[in-house]
């Protein structure tokens, strides 16, 4: 029996993506991406914030040049993937990281608005579905 391994984020980048371009005409775009999520403290009552950052790879040279070209720190991106655990020596040690590696991405912040620094040209708004009203017995099923 295979396993899932999906990964869905929005957030948004840390830095400007970093592109890497190699001999054989591939191209990798890398970047950390922060999603947040905000609760009340159950204690004190107050807001409080939990910011994780991720490592995400593109690896599909199409998804790295639309990346490298409309992509910026700051932007808010949709993201589907995969999650990956490398690893590698260094100074003799045993290194490991986990990225999310990009099957698919749509960019959220809207054409020339940009996020901290600008960019974002070329994006499209995730599409929003309407609300479907499913209480029992209803005759205005969607089906």
């Amino acid at each position: 029996m295979a396993g899932v391994n999906k990964v869905i984020l929005i957030g948004r980048l840390g830095k400007d993506p970093e592109i890497r371009n190699f001999e054989n005409g591939g191209m990798i775009a890398s970047f950390t991406m922060a999603t947040s999520e905000v609760y009340k403290d159950r204690t004190t009552g107050e807001k409080k914030e939990i910011t994780d950052w991720h490592n995400v790879v593109a690896r599909i040279p199409q998804q790295a040049d639309v990346i490298q070209k409309y992509v910026k720190k700051g932007d808010m991106l949709y993201v589907e993937g995969k999650l990956r655990t490398r690893s590698w020596e260094k100074d003799g040690q045993t290194r490991y990281t986990t990225e999310v590696i990009v099957d698919n991405f749509t960019m959220l912040t809207p054409k020339g608005t940009g996020g901290a620094t600008g960019g974002g040209y070329g994006s499209t708004p995730a599409p929003q579905s309407a609300p479907i009203n499913m209480d029992a017995g209803s005759d205005d099923l969607p089906f």
